[in-house]
């Protein structure tokens, strides 16, 4: 006796030499030949969230414990840990990290072994979406430094990965009145915020890609797979959009992100503070990249640098209830009090772009002008 077992499609109907075949009543019948329970298939598997869909299907409680950083998870969310097996199965099914199967086994989910795989590549799916970090040698992809690719789950991997950033990214020695001490070049709350929206709100559809950081002598670049869900001119005020709701969930609850959208203006904020050139949001292809540029005198930047600074900045202080005027823009980029008529020229470079506009045109002197973004 020959006993074949065909799990429960995933995603798309499952194939045998290349036709899909469907149980009507007690006979198996050709799909093609039932196009109403076709269309009711498809629209099942797109109820279904990639987050729960099963990653490793009929694993024992046993081999489950060995393949999740349970451990982790309590420790995080701050909860004891269970006595008992049966109690760390009960909360793991909770969060949906586990499905039960009527055999007593458990399939583990996407969401469970993204967020605390003790290895990642031991989900066949899932080892290609692990955050990969890459080090050049100069301002191109040409010779590689070196390149290190997460092999845990995101919420466990997470504050390792930016650790290792962290040390190996460039620092300046700043000398105060008595003491010299090293400063980052970039600022880690900007990096952490990126890195996390990399992972979140990845398009896990895409096969064969992850979210990556690429460091170059004079950027950083943080992609992951998938357009952007909003408009890219608008992330500091437009609400947050997620493809992977229960994903962005558990990690806000883990304190790896914020789910309410103020990411990317801790972002903006950071790199104003820092007085670093703007960072720029784009889309190559199916990518969505996100770039912080190494520090450049405010002469040295391009007209297309200037303006995305003002517009970024008229969007951080429009979400924050305030208006962008000269003294505002002139603190943004470290501008001296004696040089603030060179303002005058930026808003004019802004203005002509089309990014912003004059908030009170009814005044008749500059000196009090303030500025909105042109979509506000």
């Amino acid at each position: 006796m020959v006993l074949l077992a065909v799990p429960a499609a995933r995603q798309m109907p499952t194939r045998f030499e290349g036709a899909e075949y469907v149980r009507v009543g007690s006979t198996k019948k050709n799909l093609k030949d039932h196009p109403e329970k076709e269309r009711a298939l498809w629209d099942l598997f797109r109820q279904t969230p990639f987050e729960l869909d099963v990653a490793l299907p009929d694993v024992d409680g046993t081999r489950m414990l060995e393949l999740l950083d349970y451990p982790a998870y309590f420790s995080m969310t701050h909860q004891p840990l269970p006595e008992s097996r049966t109690g760390i199965i009960e909360k793991f099914q909770a969060e949906r990290f586990l499905l039960s199967r009527a055999n007593g086994r458990f399939d583990i989910t996407n969401l469970g072994a993204l967020l605390f795989a003790r290895e990642l590549a031991e989900f066949p799916r899932l080892g290609r979406k692990a955050l990969r970090v890459v080090f050049y040698k100069g301002i191109n992809r040409i010779e590689t430094e070196r390149e290190q690719t997460g092999s845990r789950g995101y919420a466990v991997g997470y504050a390792g990965a930016i650790k290792y950033l962290n040390e190996r990214l460039p620092r300046n020695e700043h000398v105060g009145q008595a003491l010299r001490k090293e400063v980052a070049v970039y600022p880690e709350l900007a990096l952490r915020e990126l890195v996390a929206n990399a992972l979140i709100h990845q398009d896990f559809s895409i096969p064969g890609a992850g979210p990556m950081v690429e460091v170059f002598n004079d950027r950083i670049e943080v992609s992951n797979p998938g357009v952007p869900l909003n408009d890219l001119q608008r992330l500091l005020d437009l609400p947050p959009r997620s493809r992977n709701e229960s994903l962005a969930a558990v990690m806000r609850r883990l304190g790896v992100c914020e789910e309410r959208g103020s990411g990317i203006d801790k972002v903006i904020h950071e790199i104003e503070r820092y007085q670093l050139p703007p960072p720029d949001f784009r889309v190559a292809g199916d990518n969505t990249l996100a770039v912080l540029f190494a520090p450049k005198k405010l002469t040295s930047m391009s007209p297309a640098d200037r303006i995305r600074a003002c517009y970024q900045h008229a969007c951080l202080m429009y979400v924050s209830n305030q208006r962008m005027n000269n003294t505002s823009l002139r603190n943004r980029f470290g501008v001296d009090p004696a040089n603030a008529a060179s303002m005058s020229r930026y808003f004019n470079e802004a203005l002509k772009a089309g990014v912003i506009r004059i908030g009170n045109p009814e005044s008749k002197s500059t000196k009090d002008r303030w500025y909105l973004p042109a979509w506000a």
